[in-house]
């Protein structure tokens, strides 16, 4: 009897999958929900400019100066945000102060 019991063979394998599945999945989604917070997760500048918002924001930033050209991609972020305001070009935190 425990002999039955230990073999695989009475079981219907097809049957388990899907509970098995939920059960391993669930924990994997929530511990990606949790590290897709961490990772959004960013200090509020107290200097104005377009945000981070998964490195998109340092992508847009960077295109509208290639796009645009300094001196009008300048006036744009001058005109949207104020006199002092941090972009991003190349990847690396710039700051552009006109008045």
């Amino acid at each position: 009897m425990i002999l039955e019991t230990l073999n695989l063979i009475y079981y219907n394998i097809t049957s388990l999958v899907p509970d098995m599945m939920l059960v391993a999945t669930v924990p994997i989604f929530i511990l990606m929900c949790f590290l897709f917070l961490i990772w959004n997760h960013e200090e509020t500048s107290s200097i104005p400019g377009p945000g981070y918002c998964m490195g998109i924001g340092p992508l847009i930033s960077h295109g509208r100066f290639l796009w645009m050209g300094v001196g009008n991609a300048c006036n744009y972020y001058n005109k949207t945000y104020g006199e002092f305001v941090r972009v991003w070009i190349s990847g690396e935190e710039t700051f552009i102060i006109s008045k």
